[in-house]
């Protein structure tokens, strides 16, 4: 019988060091797995925040480039209409994407402002009144003066007229 009792008292000594043997096991796994998905986590944060990066640093590029502006002479043009004379006298801005635009347009002022010469002596005074119409004329204007001034030339790129002065008598 003594036999017996020396067994149960081993086999209760080996129970806790194999408990703890599958603890270990558990703690190690969980963290190895831990440090895989921390590992997977920051590499994908590290990607994320490069290109997050360069799309910001380009955006404000764009916005820090300045505007330019070419400011036209005052027009004053008869306007179509059945009421009797009419007139309209206008001074305007246009903005251009960079100098190489600005000088283009100041090196062919004169097709400029023949062309908005044409456009607006050929409009009538309700067409104009409206702020759809000023709309409108904006966005005319635009394509007038962006046209080449050469045949098969390149486009000017203007981008915006900005009315400083619009009076309609």
């Amino acid at each position: 019988m003594a036999k017996a009792p020396a067994k149960a008292a081993k086999g209760a000594e080996e129970a806790p060091a194999g408990a703890g043997k599958s603890k270990k096991k558990l703690i190690i796994i969980i963290a190895a797995a831990l440090v895989v998905l921390g590992a997977g986590g920051g590499g994908a944060a590290f990607f994320l925040m490069k290109k997050g990066g360069k799309k910001e640093a380009e955006h404000k590029e764009e916005v820090a480039k300045p505007k330019v502006f070419v400011n036209l002479d005052p027009f004053t043009v008869n306007l179509q209409s059945a009421d009797g004379d009419k007139y309209l006298q206008v001074t305007m801005s246009l903005e251009v994407e960079g100098d190489d635009q600005a000088t283009a347009i100041k090196n062919n002022m004169p097709q400029v402002k023949s062309r908005i010469i044409l456009l607006l002596s050929s409009k009538q005074a309700d067409d104009v009144l409206s702020q759809e119409g000023k709309d409108k004329l904006v966005e005319e204007i635009i394509e007038k003066v962006s046209d080449p001034f050469v045949p098969k030339g390149d486009h000017q790129k203007v981008t915006g007229v900005y009315f400083t002065s619009f009076v309609v008598q």
